[in-house]
């Protein structure tokens, strides 16, 4: 199940790369990789390395402060393509709680919300000023109040639906929150089979 979320405060790292599918967030080869504490090693595996297979130090993810991320400022369409799901348990093995950008493959958004990790849509000048903030720039997500806090102390509102946000308040998955129904289920099975 995943973690509670209910604010978090975090490195930003810049992402300036529009139409980032999920191959490109975790390659097809690695996907029969056991889920473990080593997943993050595929996270945009061939976008970090050299044709030679080292590593890249150019790419962001590489470099100091960003190594330490948890905010990810992407460019526009994010994470479209198939329906990895893995694409999200990778990014939250890299460290990532939050996945900023203008916009997202539907599918991949609803993977991230039902995983606990929160994608968040701002307007493309808004996400734009995030990217451009300084290394070491900080955010500050408060999703009760559905309101990202930039390194400027602009304060940027953002929307999901509320069923999923209630999910990531409360850390279940729906599978977690039917659990949570249990005795109103059994209750209502009982009374049904009495009538």
């Amino acid at each position: 199940m995943p973690e509670p979320f209910l604010a978090h405060t975090g490195l930003l790292a810049p992402f300036a790369r529009d139409n980032v599918d999920t191959d490109q967030l975790l390659p097809a080869r690695f996907l029969r990789k056991p889920r473990d504490e080593e997943y993050h090693r595929w996270l945009f595996h061939d976008l970090r390395a050299r044709p030679d297979g080292a590593p890249d130090p150019e790419f962001v993810l590489h470099r100091a402060p960003y190594d330490r991320a948890t905010i990810l400022v992407a460019g526009r369409n994010f994470g479209v393509g198939s329906s990895r799901e893995a694409a999200v348990y990778a990014l939250l093995a890299g460290g990532f709680r939050c996945v900023v950008a203008s916009g997202f493959g539907d599918i991949f958004f609803q993977n991230a919300l039902k995983n606990g990790l929160l994608p968040i849509r701002l307007e493309e000048e808004t996400v734009l000023s995030l990217r451009a903030a300084p290394p070491g720039a900080e955010a500050t997500v408060d999703l009760a109040a559905a309101v990202l806090t930039g390194p400027d102390g602009q304060r940027h509102p953002f929307t999901l639906p509320g069923f999923a946000r209630d999910c990531l308040l409360r850390g279940v998955d729906e599978i977690g929150y039917t659990l949570g129904l249990l005795d109103r289920i059994t209750a209502w099975e009982a009374g049904r089979h009495s009538a």
